[in-house]
């Protein structure tokens, strides 16, 4: 890889939707390099197209960048020298760009229609001639689109870093638009132009990009010549270009991510917007981990790296070229893994937006439910923090992602119903009403530690001559509203002695009528 000048690459999405696995890959790899040559991250909005492009989508993607710790040196937002960031605030430049390129005979018109143009390629297929659009195949005329001229024959080839040299035939390469007939510029005119006017060294994007590369190392060479662009730079008013900057002088084209059926990915596989997956409670530098390892590896062949290592071991030259598997069950194994070891005091902090309506759990219907309430205040009390700093050691193993939280928290915080089949499978036991009244009676004097209330209600097995399933089950149903829950002694002692001696108190008739109901 060319290494004789600084290091400026760029993340350049459509703000027509939100960011996905894909679109992560591609930011972070551009990130990975920068970092890991201390180069510049550029983040730039490429948009052009106002009928796609939303304010919306482009507030999300920051959110989901920023989530995930991937901050940038210029760009939209944070700003830079070479600026504005946002191609729509860059048109007169590329208007410029373009009425240049046409007095210089390098454009041409084509006033033909979508209808009519496909009309042509197909007389061209049945006259076994080659569709490619070229100069001298178009009608002479004065208006409609512009057309950039291609060469008509020989070849152009450019070294990938990711699928080595690639070669295209001029011959096999149509005339692309570069300016609609309403005057709008089209992406390789705005692409190429800011790609050079701001510096950008390596263009690493996605694999379906990889056909406008001959075109855009065209367009490369036209604007750099007689000074065309830092002409139009002057003229608009926008900064000068660094005069050591060239062309890009590298490309690295990313294979497409795929689910592990090796089809196309797609919500089914766990391909959701960044925002889905914090809702789900991954943690972002899961994420990032594992997304890195999508068609990439360390030389030692490590799996599980935090942020420094990625950046430290990273090189695009061991990017492969195969489509890359996005594995959900991975990804989760890896997340657990992660929240098994963080420190308790770290990971309530992380919890926190899955309990307090930051993150909705999902209702019935499997989207996010807007009727659900909040298990902690916004923000939370002292109190509930140091209570839930207490039940994360608890639950801590047993989650996979962040949100499993809001399975066992509830009666921490709140009053619960009891589960009804919980209630009918527990309480109609031999011996249930009685494990409640004594379970009562007994800790109502303890000390409130885990191995007072321990030793208070394993006592009870002698008292009743029951087994201490017996006498566990029906205290756990009362007193967290179902049969399932973190481990029992740990679990009272987090909670006031007086909701856990209300919960006995209110679930004792409960107790009775199931006990009453089977005769």
């Amino acid at each position: 890889m060319a290494a004789d000048r600084e290091v400026r690459v760029r993340f350049a999405p459509a703000p027509s939707g939100w960011l996905h696995v894909g679109s992560v890959r591609t930011a972070l790899f551009n990130w990975l390099w920068a970092r890991h040559t201390r180069g510049t991250f550029i983040w730039r909005i490429e948009d052009t197209d106002a009928d796609r492009a939303t304010e919306d989508s482009m507030q999300s993607m920051i959110e989901a960048m920023r989530w995930l710790g991937l901050d940038w040196d210029e760009g939209i937002e944070v700003g830079g020298p070479y600026g504005p960031y946002r191609q729509s605030e860059r048109a007169d430049l590329h208007r410029a760009v373009a009425r240049r390129l046409q007095d210089a005979g390098h454009l041409y018109h084509d006033d033909r229609s979508p209808d009519e143009l496909n009309t042509w390629r197909q007389q061209r297929r049945d006259d076994d001639l080659p569709p490619t659009v070229k100069r001298g195949t178009v009608p002479d005329a004065d208006t409609g689109t512009l057309r950039l001229a291609l060469p008509a024959s020989g070849t152009v080839s450019v070294h990938d870093e990711v699928r080595g040299e690639v070669t295209w035939d001029w011959a096999n390469e149509s005339d692309p638009v570069l300016v609609r007939s309403n005057g709008a510029v089209t992406y390789p005119l705005a692409n190429a132009t800011d790609d050079l006017a701001q510096g950008v060294s390596l263009v690493c994007r996605g694999e379906d990009l990889l056909s406008v590369t001959p075109r855009q190392l065209f367009l490369y060479d036209l604007l750099l010549a007689d000074g065309l662009l830092d002409d139009a730079l002057d003229e608009v008013g926008l900064p000068a270009r660094d005069p050591s900057w060239g062309a890009p002088s590298s490309f690295a084209h990313l294979s497409m991510v795929v689910g592990e059926d090796r089809k196309k990915l797609s919500k089914r596989h766990g391909s959701v917007s960044i925002q889905e997956l914090a809702r789900q409670g991954f943690l972002p530098e899961t994420l990032l981990n594992t997304i890195a390892l999508l068609g990439w590896s360390p030389r030692d062949g490590r799996e599980r790296l935090d942020r420094d290592e990625v950046v430290a071991a990273f090189s695009l030259d061991q990017v492969g070229a195969s489509a890359a598997a996005f594995d959900v069950d991975k990804l989760t194994a890896f997340n657990g893994e992660r929240i098994r070891d963080m420190d308790p005091a770290a990971l309530a902090h992380r919890l926190v937006p899955h309990l307090d309506g930051t993150y909705l759990p999902d209702g019935d219907d499997g989207e996010p439910d807007p009727d659900h309430e909040p298990i902690l205040s916004t923000p939370p009390s002292d109190g509930e923090l140091v209570r839930l700093t207490a039940l994360v050691p608890l639950v801590q193993e047993r989650m996979q992602v962040l949100a499993e939280v809001a399975d066992y928290a509830p009666p921490f915080f709140r009053e619960v119903g009891i589960d009804e089949a919980a209630a009918a499978k527990v309480f109609r036991k031999a011996g249930s009403v009685e494990a409640l009244e004594a379970g009562a009676t007994a800790l109502a004097g303890v000390d409130w530690t885990v191995e007072a209330i321990e030793a208070a209600l394993r006592g009870l097995t002698d008292e009743l001559g029951i087994g201490f399933g017996k006498v566990a089950q029906p205290i756990r149903v009362a007193v967290t509203g179902s049969n399932v829950s973190p481990p029992l002694f740990e679990s009272l002692a987090i909670m006031d002695r007086h909701v856990v001696l209300d919960r006995l108190a209110a679930a004792l008739p409960v107790a009775r009528a199931v006990r009453d109901d089977l005769g």
